[in-house]
């Protein structure tokens, strides 16, 4: 269960980059998705570790009413990042998700409802979701709520008597409003609770220790066994009247382990005649640490809670994106109704403010601060039928 599991986790999802448009020239009334297939494969280069795989996507509505789904997903994780090269040896493993889906459309209001499994070879996840989503006043104005529940099943390589559980519930409201011909707004709230183990069992503080050769040494993180987090999401559309688009995001997080972040998104999205479509973004995260994380600590028991997961350090990072994509139609009698070809490639820097690189040669709490830089693509073919 690597540490550049999360970034990965949401660097390799795949955006539609043609929201934007399709949003603010329609209006977003309440509608199921398209029957479609996508087949994608993603790349992700960073901090020593590559993780790589394919993903499968099927979609097809019954009778207008409904739409069913599917997706499986793999990534295959090798490498060794800068905790693990600090720690351990190098390592591969893999993890396979699997989501079957169904969404439901009665008048204006459209309820979804999945279920998720991922599966590695130390860690099981498995969650169910449920969204209602309806529109209001012309189809303006959409209000949606959403619900999810996780269990993770945690265990340990190497240790067969290592079984540990953490639970998980999300709640969500959004609401989404036109507010003008060619402007869209948003405005969402999550509220996440998480329960059990949220340690990882790899991960280790480093204390001082003057009998050990590097005057320090390493022991497994303790964390609280409670976590509550609540987040705040503005966004804003606006179509430009050359069949292009500009789009802003902003998110606001804190947690009651002392986190407090925020990240900034800003987009453009820029036809080009019937067929293809380029976007641009960039984006700025910053947080700051944990109550209970320290890079280096005095001794071994020196708290409850002790941390040194460079993820709840305070850190920063700028990611830059381009996606290219072509689409072209088929006659409407045809099986096929439409394709289409993405291309997209992210560029993150990470840069952390407490964290310091302990395989540096140097003397103790005085190694350089910790920082590398990533890169993201994805290569996907869409078909409608």
């Amino acid at each position: 269960m690597p540490m550049v599991r999360r970034e990965a986790a949401v660097a390799v999802t795949k955006r539609v980059i043609l929201i934007a448009l399709l949003i603010c020239h329609s209006g977003g009334a309440a509608v199921l998705p398209q029957d479609r297939s996508d087949v994608m494969y993603h790349r992700y280069e960073g901090d020593g570790v590559s993780i790589d795989g394919p993903s499968i996507l099927l979609r097809k509505k019954v009778h207008n009413k409904v739409s069913l789904s599917a997706n499986y997903y793999v990534d295959t994780v090798s490498g060794a990042s800068i905790d693990v090269r600090a720690t351990a040896s190098p390592y591969q493993e893999e993890r396979k998700e699997t989501t079957l889906g169904a969404d439901f459309l009665h008048n204006k209001t459209l309820m979804s409802v999945s279920y998720t499994n991922s599966s590695e070879n130390d860690f099981e996840a498995n969650s169910v979701y449920v969204g209602v989503s309806q529109d209001f006043f012309g189809d303006l104005t959409t209000l949606s709520l959403s619900y999810a529940k996780g269990w993770d099943e945690v265990g340990k390589t190497g240790d067969p008597d290592f079984a540990e559980q953490a639970d998980r519930q999300k709640f969500g409201l959004g609401i989404t409003q036109v507010a003008t011909k060619n402007l869209i707004l948003g405005f969402s709230v999550e509220n996440i609770s998480d329960q059990g183990y949220l340690n990882n069992p790899y991960r280790s503080i480093r204390f001082l220790d003057a009998n050990s050769e590097r005057g320090f040494r390493f022991v497994t993180e303790k964390y609280p066994d409670t976590r509550t987090s609540n987040a705040v999401s503005l966004n804003a559309h606006y179509y430009l009247p050359y069949r292009a688009a500009l789009y802003a995001e902003g998110r606001w997080y804190t947690d009651t382990w002392g986190i407090d972040a925020m990240n900034i998104k800003l987009g453009y999205i820029h036809t080009f005649g019937d067929d293809w479509v380029l976007e641009g973004f960039v984006r700025h995260y910053s947080q700051e640490k944990a109550d209970f994380y320290q890079d280096l600590f005095t001794r071994e028991n020196e708290f409850n809670f002790m941390a040194r997961d460079k993820e709840l350090s305070s850190f920063s990072g700028l990611t830059a994106g381009l996606s290219l994509a072509y689409e072209w139609q088929f006659s409407p009698d045809a099986l096929v109704k439409k394709s289409s070809v993405h291309l997209e490639w992210d560029h993150m820097r990470f840069e952390y403010d407490n964290f310091r690189d302990v395989t540096a040669n140097a003397p103790v709490g005085e190694e350089p601060l910790f920082g590398f830089n990533a890169n993201v693509i994805r290569a996907f073919v869409s078909v409608w039928y």
